[in-house]
């Protein structure tokens, strides 16, 4: 039966390669496998279609529709207007406003791409001409986006969640430390950069009575984007609502403060939202239904536990095997997205990291961290090419500051979320999730 699976994962793999759309790539590899696994393309059909039926997706559209609205409304310029009042005279500092932005817009949108979308064409020309290189901001601004797939409310955590049956908040707990860590370790070496740039401008400095009343004045101005992370995760782990009922409030509040605060959103702009949400959304159910369906055909087929056979084959050792699991989900983020890896993966890798006595909570964090910094690794790096596209830059200016940042910054997070559990697990600890 592996000899089936290899043809089908080899089928998948060249149907990635010729540039097919990712549904019918993953399509293609479920005939292969219905075809010559003895396993009923009806049946499996009939599975997929009723897994979509779950409540708990219904928030994955309705964040992806506050993400673009957001981007549109004004929420971004308040809050990088915000930060950078009280930072604005340290050298480096607008590249630091702009990583934490991304994080918290990660914190309201749940997505990688509003954080470049929102963020790029703001932020990108002012640190071109604060005197940073076009290629760095670029860079720096798509890596730091990888945040709001680690911030939560995260997609990648939901679908994590319901593809295990794990509670999905200790899933949003998981992820917290992890990107925190991150956006400490970017802000770090965004300032040992800007200390080697000459000619970096700074924020002019203000008296000291006229500079209190500009912070009050911006302050008060990004309340209402700021109060939008603290309704959103205050509700969700107070309990208020669920992360369904939380991305519909995160819809409702854009629109106010989009059209009546910031006044950044019109009709045009609504409409041109929620049909690019419709369009995404449509990709990304297409592709999640055809995913559940071939990660329920291997577990039909019992390749998880050939998987686990296979890995114990080569070694015992818990750590090689740790290294190998997190090889595996790096290789996976490079060739698809986020979304289609967490779907194709977790139920596939669940058992041997049980196996292993890893927890399914901290291997939510390991498998986010993983697959959120394929969005910025060719050739699928999806992010990086919405980057270049917004900064205006080409493939070699932006390539070697966003490998600086991954491989000082960011890998080394995967290896600690994944040898120190406490790193994932302190906060659902806290919250009574793990005993």
């Amino acid at each position: 039966m592996l000899d089936v699976v290899l043809l089908a994962m080899i089928v998948l793999v060249v149907l990635l390669v010729l540039g097919v759309p990712l549904p019918y790539c993953f399509g293609g590899s479920l005939l292969t496998m219905t075809a010559l696994g003895g396993v009923t393309m009806k049946g499996m059909m009939m599975w997929g279609f009723n897994q979509l039926a779950n409540p708990v997706l219904l928030c994955i559209p309705l964040f992806i529709l506050a993400g673009n609205l957001m981007s549109e409304s004004g929420i971004a310029r308040s809050l990088l207007d915000f930060v950078n009042v009280f930072v604005g005279r340290v050298k480096g500092a607008l590249g630091v406003v702009a990583v934490i932005t991304c994080a918290i817009i990660g914190a309201i949108s749940g997505s990688g791409f509003t954080g470049v979308a929102a963020t790029g064409p703001i932020l990108i020309p002012r640190m071109v001409e604060e005197g940073y290189p076009r290629g760095y901001a670029t860079a720096l601004i798509t890596v730091s986006s990888i945040l709001g797939l680690l911030i939560p409310p995260s997609v990648i955590m939901i679908i994590y969640g319901w593809v295990t049956e794990t509670s999905i908040l200790a899933c949003f707990l998981a992820t917290i430390g992890p990107g925190l860590l991150i956006m400490c370790l970017f802000s770090i070496l965004n300032l040992v950069y800007a200390h080697r740039l000459p000619n970096l401008t700074l924020v002019k400095k203000l008296p000291k009575g006229q500079r209190r009343k500009v912070a009050l004045r911006k302050t008060w101005k990004a309340l209402p984007a700021l109060m939008m992370p603290v309704i959103i995760l205050g509700g969700i782990y107070g309990g208020v609502f669920t992360p369904t009922e939380a991305a519909a409030v995160s819809v409702i509040y854009s629109l106010p403060v989009g059209f009546g605060v910031y006044k950044g959103l019109t009709k045009n702009k609504l409409k041109e939202s929620i049909v690019d949400s419709a369009t995404s959304v449509g990709a990304i159910m297409s592709m999640i239904v055809f995913c559940l369906m071939l990660s329920q055909t291997f577990i039909f087929l019992r390749v998880p536990q050939a998987i686990i056979k296979i890995m114990f084959g080569l070694t015992e050792n818990r750590v090689v095997l740790l290294i190998l699991i997190n090889l595996l989900l790096f290789l996976i983020g490079m060739i698809v997205n986020d979304v289609t890896g967490m779907v194709l993966a977790a139920p596939m890798l669940l058992p041997l990291v049980i196996e292993l006595g890893i927890s399914p909570i901290q291997f939510a964090a390991i498998m986010g961290v993983n697959l959120a910094m394929g969005g910025v690794t060719p050739p699928y790096a999806s992010l990086l090419y919405l980057g270049m596209r917004i900064g205006k830059v080409e493939f070699l200016d932006i390539l070697k500051p966003a490998m600086t940042f991954l491989c000082l910054g960011y890998l080394p997070v995967v290896f600690l979320t994944t040898f120190w559990p406490d790193l994932s697990l302190f906060l659902p600890k806290l919250a009574g999730y793990i005993h």
